[in-house]
């Protein structure tokens, strides 16, 4: 990856909205969509999410995962297992998730056809996430004595102010490193933020929020990657739950003062409008 900036793609059907969003000046250097299946139009890198465990255990997705680009490096996998599938989670108990990464998803570290980076599952970022990771840590432990659940990346989310992202990603650093209490321990090992905003907050609190985030997660060696929730236009469907001005497009499709911030501010020719 060139950019850390990725774009966390909710389907949006305004092709314009792509072009601008993915103009050859934005930041904006990956994208994932929370499934295994690129975008045909998007021609970035392309990050698969094996969702829940009927992807995992299916062979038809597994072996599609092998016709991606060779741009696709990283495989996240399990989004919000901790949550139910009503908002988006996969609901799935910590021993099935560890029976399933270590029999569907670590064969993928070492294929002999093609290896990928795979991440630990992306909980939600409360004490239930931790909570989860926890029980899947010995879940892992107890079905793999020898190796846990090794993992190359992790992936989290967080859905709040800039402090509380701030300790959210250094209680899973803690939890993946200083402590060393994770069977994904490595010296290596790399965190990506693959959902962050600020909810139902005004336009300036909001976009100081993702100010001083990008500032901050710019500048650790150790995250490699983030995408902002809110690749959609104002008045979308997901406004009940996060508020209008997490968007980074208008209702008409002009860019948000978040939105040109993300895209990389007036440095880059980005302006609201």
């Amino acid at each position: 990856l060139g950019s850390k900036r990725g774009l966390a793609y909710l389907g949006d059907t305004h092709a314009s909205d792509n072009n601008l969003l993915l103009s050859s000046n934005s930041s904006i250097d990956w994208y994932y969509n929370w499934s295994p299946d690129a975008v045909t139009d998007i021609s970035l890198p392309f990050v698969p999410l094996l969702h829940g465990l009927d992807d995992a255990s299916s062979s038809t997705t597994i072996n599609s995962l092998s016709t991606l680009p060779a741009t696709s490096t990283h495989l996240l996998t399990f989004n919000e297992p901790d949550g139910t599938t009503s908002s988006g989670g996969s609901a799935i108990a910590p021993s099935d998730a560890a029976r399933a990464y270590i029999d569907d998803i670590l064969p993928l570290r070492t294929a002999s056809d093609r290896t990928w980076n795979i991440s630990h599952p992306a909980t939600t970022g409360s004490d239930s996430g931790l909570a989860w990771l926890q029980e899947f840590n010995a879940s892992c432990w107890a079905l793999n004595p020898d190796a846990g659940c090794p993992a190359d990346f992790v992936a989290l989310h967080w859905y709040g102010d800039y402090a509380g992202l701030a300790s959210w990603l250094g209680t899973l650093y803690d939890f993946y490193v200083t402590n060393a209490s994770s069977g994904a321990v490595s010296a290596d090992i790399t965190f990506w933020i693959t959902e962050m905003a600020l909810p139902q907050e005004s336009e300036d609190d909001t976009v100081a929020m993702m100010n001083q985030s990008m500032a901050y997660l710019d500048g650790l060696s150790y995250v490699e990657a983030y995408a902002w929730f809110g690749a959609d236009r104002k008045s979308s469907s997901w406004d009940s739950y996060t508020g209008g001005n997490v968007a980074l497009l208008s209702s008409g499709g002009a860019l948000t003062d978040a939105g040109a911030l993300y895209l990389g501010g007036k440095e880059a020719g980005f302006k609201e409008g």
